[in-house]
């Protein structure tokens, strides 16, 4: 599956570290893993990281960071969440372009009354008596997750973003763990890059094709899954179109529908894009064809709409329709000419 998520009652530290390193992030009491986002009217990849903390031994940006941040007063502690706390991450949230959760409580609770079962510290920055920044981090047995960081955007020109992931390492480092995860970044949306520059000598990224771990000097645009099912899939559309078949090639825009709670025991479809044919069939399924990047193959698989929402997405590039839920798969091949004829097949019989 592409996306996932869960909602456990307890989780313990080693299970903590079990989940990050398969690429899986929290919000609220949520564990989620997504490999797929949508931002204006575009598809792309997540793309997960983390620092190998035992080859980091600092970096230059790191000592400028601390030489310039050194006159406020910088504490660690078990996190909480205060009024104070709340003003501050209000102000951080206007400042932004995009909408974020509305509150600091429910970015790291979530729903949820109940106790946290994530074991979670704050880095606090204070100017005086003022705090001006504040960054939260769960930790695990031998790793930690930072969850999130904000700052009063008057001082934005300190940097504190990146000065409290660094000092999250810092005090991660102290504790002898082997990684920290910073969660992930979006090729192709620029809003994320700055996370490659942080202890980038010690950077990895998951390749998701393989399920592992690399060094982030070694990303290509080959790990971009979204990339390559979008240029295999043109592959098939191109046979097709060869045989006068009409098809859609489509972004999906319910490929994240398996994060939605109530839904989340449904196995919903969850490719991002997929090619398929305008002829729907008298019993309501869709012909799809998809790439499979694990296996690299193409499936033709028979799916049907199991939801239909109010309105639909306006841009043609996106199937809106429904929600779909695959009912069997048809037929597997590694060959972009043989998917072709197998659609082509199915819909004209």
């Amino acid at each position: 599956m592409f996306a996932e998520a869960k909602s456990p009652t307890h989780i313990t530290a080693s299970q903590l570290d079990g989940y990050l390193e398969r690429g899986w992030f929290r919000m609220g009491q949520t564990i989620f893993t997504t490999q797929f986002i949508h931002f204006q009217a575009e598809m792309y990849n997540t793309v997960w990281l983390r620092v190998a903390l035992h080859s980091y031994d600092g970096d230059s940006t790191q000592a400028k960071l601390f030489k310039q941040n050194a006159k406020f007063n910088t504490l660690i502690r078990p996190a909480s969440i205060t009024t104070e706390k709340e003003n501050l991450y209000s102000r951080y949230r206007a400042s932004l372009s995009f909408q974020p959760s509305e509150s600091l409580r429910q970015l790291l609770h979530g729903t949820s009354e109940e106790i946290s079962v994530y074991s979670t510290h704050e880095v606090a920055v204070y100017d005086g008596a003022q705090l001006i920044a504040i960054g939260y981090f769960d930790l695990g047995k031998n790793s930690a997750a930072g969850i999130v960081s904000v700052y009063d955007p008057t001082y934005k020109k300190y940097s504190l973003g990146k000065y409290l992931i660094y000092k999250k390492m810092e005090y991660c480092k102290s504790l002898d763990m082997s990684h920290y995860y910073p969660g992930y970044f979006v090729p192709g949306y620029s809003f994320f890059n700055y996370k490659l520059s942080i202890a980038s000598d010690s950077l990895e990224f998951f390749e998701l094709q393989n399920q592992r771990w690399l060094p982030i000097h070694q990303f290509e645009p080959t790990h971009a899954p979204i990339d390559v099912m979008t240029q295999r899939l043109t592959d098939v559309k191109t046979n097709l179109d060869q045989l006068q078949q009409p098809t859609v090639l489509v972004n999906y825009e319910f490929f994240d529908a398996n994060l939605i709670p109530d839904l989340r025991t449904a196995d919903l479809f969850d490719y991002p894009v997929f090619l398929y044919s305008n002829s729907i069939h008298d019993n309501g399924i869709y012909l799809v064809v998809v790439f499979n990047i694990y296996e690299a193959r193409y499936n033709l698989l028979a799916c049907m709409g199991v939801w239909q929402p109010q309105s639909n997405n306006t841009n043609s590039s996106f199937f809106s329709e429904c929600i779909l839920k695959v009912l069997q798969p048809v037929y597997t091949t590694i060959s972009a000419t043989e998917a072709a004829i197998a659609l082509f097949t199915m819909v004209t019989k």
